[in-house]
């Protein structure tokens, strides 16, 4: 019986172990980069009329999230129009679900973007990873606020 839970918890994990899918053509709504030339660093929003959004990052990420709105021909107005959010586990390069990873603030590590907020999964991964990379904070989805987003961009 310990086997037959085993081997299902092993194959539920590598049904989910998936990156981001990008197109070489994909860009960064937010800093129009090329997204598929930052694996490490990619996150997608699927708004609620299945359109697809890029980010080179999750700070880019999270600047569409706050202020979505400012794109309605996406088709989200605001959070509750996304239907999913996904971002890269930095340490696994695989997708999570956004609004559950834990994000490490100010550490040395810089995205494509500049300072950045580095996802993990696990809140022992990310811990370990502030510890390794000076990190000032480590803080779930619901932590992120627009004022923390300004702050990293130098806007405060």
């Amino acid at each position: 019986m310990i086997k037959i839970m085993l081997i299902a918890v092993i194959g539920m994990t590598l049904l989910h172990a998936e990156k981001i899918h990008v197109n070489k053509n994909d860009r960064c709504l937010i800093r129009q980069l090329e997204v598929s030339k930052y694996p490490k660093w990619v996150a997608k929003v699927v708004t609620v009329q299945n359109k697809s959004v890029y980010f080179s990052s999750p700070k880019s990420m999270f600047e569409y999230i706050f202020g979505a709105s400012r794109w309605p021909e996406l088709g989200a107005l605001n959070r509750n129009d996304m239907k999913s959010i996904l971002v890269t586990d930095f340490k696994t390069g695989n997708a999570i679900d956004a609004t559950r990873a834990y994000y490490v603030y100010g550490s040395n590590q810089t995205s494509p973007g500049g300072d950045d907020l580095v996802p993990f999964a696990s809140k022992a991964d990310a811990d370990s990873f502030m510890k390794r990379r000076h990190g000032a904070r480590v803080l779930p989805f619901s932590k992120i606020t627009p004022a923390l987003v300004n702050l990293i961009n130098g806007r405060i």
